[in-house]
């Protein structure tokens, strides 16, 4: 069986704004790493029983390195903790190939790309990505201050500078982020594109969809705590829902299709769910490499940041 974690080294770790690192990473042995496309995320065994996810944000065409950014969630689990205190340049860590699961449709006749705080990690290579396309795009990205919007200067400096307008809560009026403005109405092709807490996607969303913008042109990723750790001692597992929703089952079967529901988190990540009797899509691989054994319960957790099914 070929083993699904590659191999790679810390080459650099540098702060990039106000709670947020910047790492890269390469092949320990100075060869080309898996391709990607904008927008998509490795897991990353921050310890040996922790594993995270991040989103790739330097441009689809390096195959030397991968870019993640990474912000100290202030009710982190261990996972950003660890990334900012304990993982160090030189270090190896364990990566699994890239996944995609909120990229860009290349139908669009234009982007609209609306970033808040770390959730401009994707929307930073979609940004990379379009630079070299004929297809015009523009970049909004929203922070609270301009000390922890991070890749500014990067941005500032980049091909596509021109197309990124940046927006701080705490910066002048006339730098606000006029939405009415920007969404303006759906008379072309365009897509839409978010990613960042919850309460921003959802008003990026609600404004979208009030100017009449239909769903197949609304795409989002949202950041939440997440874990793929295999099974914790009270015998609880994690799996995949392809809804990306928290669920319990009290089956721990995951051979059997289960219903599904949509899933919206609020402001404090909980979550609120509404059922939907016409979907229904079956569990993702669950804890393949280490069943629970006499586990009468499973618990199922955020592991892929997939809403374009939302």
């Amino acid at each position: 069986m070929v083993d699904p974690w590659l191999e790679v080294e810390i080459a650099v770790k540098e702060r990039e704004a106000e709670g947020v690192v910047r790492l890269e990473l390469t092949d320990r042995r100075g060869m080309e790493l898996p391709e990607f496309t904008a927008g998509a995320h490795i897991d990353v065994e921050v310890t040996p029983s922790l594993t995270r996810q991040y989103s790739l944000c330097n441009s689809p065409l390096e195959r030397h390195r991968y870019v993640i950014g990474v912000l100290r969630e202030q009710l982190s689990r261990g996972g950003s903790q660890a990334v900012h205190d304990s993982l160090q340049v030189g270090h190896t860590v364990r990566i699994r190939a890239p996944q995609n699961h909120f990229a860009l449709d290349p139908a669009a006749s234009r982007y609209i790309l609306f970033a808040g705080g770390i959730g401009v990690t994707p929307i930073l290579a979609m940004a990379e990505h379009l630079s070299g396309s004929a297809k015009p795009f523009e970049l909004h990205y929203c922070a609270r201050t301009r000390a922890r919007a991070a890749f500014v200067r990067r941005m500032a400096l980049s091909s596509f500078a021109a197309r990124v307008h940046l927006h701080f809560d705490d910066g002048p009026p006339e730098q606000r982020l006029e939405i009415k403005d920007v969404l303006g109405g759906t008379t072309d092709d365009a897509h839409l594109y978010v990613c960042g807490p919850p309460s921003f996607i959802e008003y990026v969303l609600q404004s979208a969809r009030a100017r009449g913008w239909p769903e197949a042109r609304l795409h989002r990723e949202f950041f939440a705590t997440s874990t793929t750790n295999a099974v914790s001692a009270d015998g609880s597992f994690e799996v995949q829902l392809r809804t990306g929703c928290l669920r319990n089952v009290s089956d721990s079967s995951v051979a059997r299709r289960t219903r599904s529901s949509r899933c919206v988190l609020n402001r404090r990540g909980t979550s609120s769910e509404r059922s939907d009797d016409s979907l229904l899509l079956p569990i993702q691989e669950c804890a393949a490499r280490s069943r629970p054994v006499g586990a009468d319960k499973c618990v199922i957790r955020l592991i892929e940041k997939r809403n374009t099914e939302f």
